[in-house]
């Protein structure tokens, strides 16, 4: 589950990271009382006005202004709440339709008193599943460019693995703090500033903790200036409180509607829809859609209980796909006989009445014979195969009836 960037704040603070402080606002009401008591807390007239949304880049996407006095502020608050807010990372990229702002956040500003001593780094930690341990990525080079920095000059990018069971050792920490050139107050508040941000990994079960930038403020402190953090959904039924900020406005509609029939669906941009039994065989079907000349529309498992009802749930959603030009169905019988699920698909044409789009079954395992006699004999347009690269075949095929 992904957290905005007030929400990951929060969580670091509650470790004791030292933070951006600032307030929440929804409308420029809202932002108008905020910037009074960030302004108040600060001593300065200045605050950040910082978009609120799942999505990074949002600064390249005028989604965060700076406010040098009230009028400022209710300018900035007025434009960026309801804009729909293009990124690299929304809906689309910077040509796509972008993301609603719903939510801004009123932040104070961190650099102050001293601007010209300031010194941006970047931080994240998050798990190297090649090496099956949690790393430590930071450099000097923290900001908007971290990505061109990674790119272009990758010596200035360090990495610091943590061994899983001796933990987060105190001599990394002071690695960390030499390889950044840090010395004095400043190189002792980066060994804290790690060591609680790698306790707040842990502990909230995170698989990324992204602060970019982490600021190093005139006086030697470490402030944490934004915050990524995404925690495991699997364990989320031990972080009550961290579930409970879950924003469904940053959900996909469908997907969350897929979660609530018990179906694993992500949407894609291709033109062959998928419904297959278990994640695996859904990334191979994937494979085998790009193969065949088309492009998968979707990632849909709908698990080892393929029965009427939840076939018949999974093909309207993948139906509200309108680049969707095929429908492919990859089932394995093991757990389930391979008969029900075509006598589900059957049924679930039936329910759902005249389809447009040709749909090819591939059932392979206990009882696939009965269930492509099954498919045959009725009378639906449903091409059956039992070997997968019938199926593809079929999905060339088909793809070039549509044009």
């Amino acid at each position: 589950m992904n957290l905005h960037e007030y929400q990951g704040k929060e969580l670091l603070s509650r470790y004791g990271v030292k933070i951006q402080r600032g307030y929440v606002a929804h409308n420029t009401e809202e932002a108008i009382e905020a910037y009074q008591k960030i302004t108040e807390a600060s001593g300065s007239p200045i605050a950040i006005v910082k978009a609120q949304l799942h999505a990074g880049g949002r600064g390249k996407g005028g989604g965060v202004k700076v406010a040098k006095n009230l009028d400022d502020l209710k300018l900035h608050a007025g434009n960026i709440i309801g804009m729909m807010l293009k990124t690299p990372q929304t809906p689309g990229g910077l040509e796509g339709p972008g993301k609603l702002v719903r939510q801004v956040l009123i932040a104070e500003d961190s650099y102050i008193p001293q601007y010209d001593q300031c010194k941006e780094l970047y931080m994240s930690i998050l798990t190297d599943r090649a090496r099956q341990c949690n790393v430590i990525i930071y450099s000097t080079e923290g900001g908007m460019d971290i990505e061109t920095v990674a790119e272009q000059t990758p010596h200035l990018v360090h990495k610091e693995y943590i061994d899983p069971v001796m933990g987060l050792q105190s001599f990394q920490c002071r690695k960390i703090g030499f390889h950044l050139g840090l010395s004095g107050d400043a190189f002792k508040n980066m060994t804290q500033f790690v060591t609680k941000l790698y306790k707040a990994f842990v502990e909230s079960d995170a698989t990324l903790l992204e602060i970019n930038p982490v600021l190093i403020n005139g006086l030697g402190e470490i402030v944490a200036v934004d915050c990524k953090a995404s925690i495991d959904d699997n364990a989320l039924f031990r972080h009550k409180d961290i579930e409970a900020w879950h924003d469904i406005h940053e959900e996909d509609p469908t997907e969350l509607e897929a979660k609530e029939y018990g179906l694993s669906y992500v949407n894609l941009d291709g033109n062959v829809g998928c419904m297959v039994n278990g994640a695996g065989l859904a990334m191979a079907t994937m494979d085998i859609i790009k193969l065949s000349g088309g492009s998968p529309a979707n990632f849909l498992d709908v698990g080892g209980t393929a029965d009427a009802k939840r076939v018949e749930n999974a093909f309207r959603i993948i139906l509200r796909d309108p680049n969707v030009k095929a429908i492919l169905i990859n089932i394995f019988g093991g757990i389930v006989r391979c008969d029900r699920v075509a006598q589900g698909v059957v049924d679930a044409y039936k329910n759902i009445g005249n389809i447009q789009v040709p749909i090819i079954v591939r059932l392979q395992g206990t009882n696939a014979d009965v269930a492509k006699k099954i498919i045959d004999e009725s009378g639906l347009k449903v091409h059956s195969a039992i070997l997968l690269q019938e199926a593809a075949e079929l999905v060339t095929q088909v793809l070039k009836e549509q044009g």
